[in-house]
């Protein structure tokens, strides 16, 4: 079974000062078996880290943490950076690159509004996505994952879990577990999310603080 954390960031977010040497150095040391960067609007730390890797062994997924006027897309095996804009239009453009995509946090509150289960009831087919994240280890509340899972379950889709780490000590907190390769079990429905939450409001205050020094600097 394959130990994968799909939700990572690096100093390319805005939030996080995680240098991509460091983040695969990390990964490595703490068992994992592949990762996903997946900065804010951004691929340049996840192409960094993926160039970086030459462990034939660990896989580093291309990915992107895509804003939408509904959610926030986690696109997997992106080959080019990916607009935000509309949730459909976003969509469209995750299946023209032939990538796979996962709702990041459904459920999370704070600055982020909860995503409306109406709308994804509604979609089409085609615009739903592959998997929900139905374990993020900055959630504050366990029954925000707990919702996410309900929901994932109703909608019949994959889930996937993640760190949404912005620290390098916060990697591996969340993760998706899986046989064969990661793609295929998506479209599959068959990966399963586990983690444990610490010390998430000290998380998020301390993105917060690098966000506001990053941009007085």
């Amino acid at each position: 079974m394959k130990k994968y954390d799909l939700h990572i960031h690096t100093h390319y977010s805005p939030c996080s000062i995680n240098k991509p040497a460091s983040v695969l150095a990390r990964a490595k040391k703490i068992g994992l078996d592949g990762i996903a960067i997946t900065d804010h609007n951004e691929i340049k730390g996840a192409l960094e880290t993926h160039s970086l890797n030459k462990d034939p062994n660990f896989e580093v997924i291309i990915g992107e943490e895509v804003m939408t006027d509904q959610c926030e897309v986690l696109a997997y095996y992106v080959k080019e950076k990916i607009k935000p804009g509309r949730y459909e239009d976003v969509i469209r453009e995750i299946r023209r690159q032939g990538a796979v995509c996962s709702i990041a946090h459904p459920f999370s509150g704070g600055r982020r509004a909860h995503i409306d289960p109406d709308f994804f009831e509604k979609l089409p087919r085609k615009f739903l996505p592959d998997a929900l994240e139905t374990f993020n280890g900055r959630i504050v509340f366990s029954s925000a994952n707990k919702r996410a899972k309900a929901l994932a379950e109703k909608l019949g889709l994959a889930q996937t879990g993640g760190s949404d780490g912005h620290f390098l000590f916060e990697l591996g907190t969340g993760y998706t577990t899986f046989e064969k390769d990661l793609r295929t079990t998506l479209e599959c429905r068959i990966t399963k999310s586990y983690g444990k939450r610490k010390l998430a409001v000290m998380r998020r205050l301390l993105s917060f603080f690098v966000l506001k020094f990053k941009r007085l600097i």
